[in-house]
Order: structure tokens, then sequence, then C-alpha cells
């Protein structure tokens, strides 16, 4: 309990536009045998997120998501804390990438603002990047205009070298409308913890909507 294929066929209903899920090696979140259903059954946009060990990949290329977000946590780790070297590790994820891309699979590298990672995600040759977005909520009480700066800076190299631009991780309802506003070239956000913090008090459709209302124009 939940059932997880009735909250996301709900989630869709209330107007989510994607379905995102985080795989773990102890499957402590989503279990990798609800993956097939969930393909079968998410109308909108099914993304895969998570570390690519060969287990994962071959996991990947059996069910076809959309999209697979490859994050630097390997197993042992308690969460996504920080966004791939995707220069020291360039060799490796270009052949990662590359068998997700003969899949059909548009590909996803989470990554820090820094102009350097940017780069490298498109040398490593990823259809879109998505900023670990961490610190700009925890400096966006204190200073919101600095929080945003380096992800702005980032995003811009980023429109000019025809990288799209996700973002995710402790985006909520108080600082979701300015990290969108800031990021004209901003396709997507993932949010997990909040929504269902939420979601407590205000219900899963009511708080749907509001995360919308804060995306629209």
């Amino acid at each position: 309990m939940p059932d997880i294929l009735q909250v996301a066929k709900d989630c869709e209903r209330f107007g989510a536009q994607g379905i995102t899920v985080h795989p773990r090696p102890d499957q402590r979140h989503i279990r990798f045998d609800d993956l097939p259903a969930l393909k079968k059954i998410v109308t909108t946009e099914f993304n895969i997120e998570g570390y690519p060990s060969e287990d994962f990949i071959d996991m990947v290329c059996d069910v076809k998501p959309h999209q697979v977000t490859l994050v630097p946590d390997p197993p042992g780790a308690l969460t996504s804390n920080a966004g791939w070297d995707t220069i020291s590790n360039e060799q490796w994820l270009i052949s990662v990438i590359e068998k997700f891309q003969q899949e059909g699979i548009r590909v996803s590298l989470f990554v820090d603002p820094v102009a350097e990672m940017v780069i490298g995600a498109k040398k490593c040759k990823a259809d879109r990047i998505e900023f670990y977005t961490g610190p700009y909520a925890h400096d966006f009480t204190t200073n919101k205009e600095l929080a945003i700066k380096d992800y702005v800076h980032a995003a811009g190299i980023a429109s000019k070298l025809g990288i799209g631009v996700n973002a995710g991780h402790d985006l909520n309802l108080d600082n979701l409308r300015y990290f969108k506003d800031n990021l004209p070239n901003l396709l997507e956000v993932s949010i997990g913890h909040a929504l269902i913090c939420d979601a407590l008090y205000l219900g899963l459709k009511n708080t749907i909507q509001l995360y919308l209302k804060e995306l629209s124009l």
C-alpha cells in the first residue's frame, strides 16, 4: 500500500505530466518488477532514474521508458546529493548513453550548475541535463538571487549547446515558481518528497494542481 499503479494513474488523471521512478539496489522505494507494469499504464512521460550499473542498464533497455536520467549515486548512497563529473567519467558515460539511445531512450545526466559539467554532458552526447537543485533550495530562503545565479548561467550554456534542461531535488511550492521564472528553457521538473509531504495535508489531487499552477505562465 498504496497501489503504485493506481497512484500513477491518479497522478496523471489529476494533471501530472509525467511519472518518475528511482529504483535503488535495495528496492526501498520502487521495485524492479513494478517497472514493466508502470510502462504499460503510464500515458504521459515515463522517466526512470538511477545509477547505471549493468543490472540497471539491462532493466531500462528492457522496459524502454521515454527517458532515463543517470544519477551518480552508487549502491550504498543514501540519496542523490551531487551531479556527475562529466569530464572524468566521459568515456564511460558515452558508452552507457549510446546503449540507451540505440534503444530509442532519451538520456538526461544529473549535473551541478557548473559550466564545465554542462559542456562535458554535451561531449558525452547526453540529450538533456537535470540540474541538482539541492543547493538552490538550501540557499533560497536567505538569498534567492544568489541561489539561482549559477543555474541561470549554466542553463544559458546548455541552451547554446542544444541540450534540454530538467531539474529536480528539494523543489517545492515555495521555491519552484522563482526557479521556473528564471530558467525560461526549463523543460521539466521531477518532484517527489515535497509533493507527498504537501499531499498529506492538502490531498494528492489538490497538491498536483498547486504545483502545476506554480509552473504555469
